[in-house]
């Protein structure tokens, strides 16, 4: 009896064993199919997707989030349709009507104060209640915060300046002159408000349209990039590396 025992303990262990190799083969082939099928996985496509600009926020990030933000994409209709209401209003007044700012300024500021001190001085002849005016307190923080944006901005645009001028970044030139060129361009054709206009309404516009619509249209840009891209190196070979601060500053590089 105890010979039939120890002749079934090997028995059981060798079959333990066999299913063991088995569990662990299937393990290893499961494994190696999912390492096979990770690059056709749903984050692995659409790492590869394209985007403009080169960006991997949302175009509600890009533009800086919060109300500005909501305004621009139209999230909220009807303070978007309000906004460009009011910003074409100004265009028309300026612009068609040949309003002047400092006239419509006072004759407002006219309006305001005429009326309210008109219902202040008669509400008892009418039994009505005085209006109730709120004190105006214009906070230190937001424009500090304003401020210093903008100081930072142009900080920036100041050292990018200073680098073109000293001649170290030839495509930063050319592009800062192609990008003058089309402005001055632009500005014969219309003047400074108008201007203004046009890119206003392009904010409330074409952000909108492009985040409908961005899966077709990043195809499309990936495209005209990298035929701009080709573009650039046939005219960098013809044009920019003639050119003797390209030549100079690809010796310095070397040496």
């Amino acid at each position: 009896m105890a010979e039939e025992i120890e002749k079934s303990v090997p028995a059981e262990e060798s079959l333990m064993e066999k299913i063991a190799e088995k569990i662990h083969h299937h393990d290893s082939s499961s494994s190696s199919e999912s390492e096979y099928e990770k690059p056709d996985s749903p984050s692995a496509v659409k790492a590869k997707i394209y985007r403009m600009f080169g960006r991997e926020k949302p175009v509600h990030k890009v533009l800086g989030g919060g109300k500005p933000a909501d305004v621009f994409l139209w999230r909220d209709k009807k303070l978007s349709a309000a906004v460009l209401g009011v910003a074409t209003v100004i265009w028309v007044l300026f612009e068609l009507v040949e309003y002047h700012l400092l006239s419509l300024l006072c004759h407002i500021s006219i309006l305001a104060l005429g009326g309210l001190f008109l219902w202040s001085n008669a509400h008892t002849f009418i039994n009505k209640t005085s209006p109730q005016i709120p004190e105006i307190h214009v906070p230190e923080e937001a424009f500090l915060v304003i401020a210093s944006s903008l100081r930072n901005e142009l900080n920036q645009a100041f050292v990018i300046l200073r680098s073109i001028a000293l001649g170290r970044d030839l495509k930063k030139f050319l592009m800062v002159v192609v990008g003058l060129w089309i402005i001055s361009v632009v500005g014969n054709w219309c003047n400074f408000l108008t201007l203004v206009y046009i890119c206003f309404v392009i904010l409330h516009t074409v952000p909108m349209l492009y985040e409908k619509h961005e899966d077709k249209v990043d195809p499309l840009a990936e495209k005209a990039m990298k035929e701009l891209q080709k573009q650039y190196v046939v005219f960098d070979e013809k044009v920019l590396s003639k050119i003797p601060v390209a030549s100079l500053k690809a010796k310095a590089k070397l040496g």
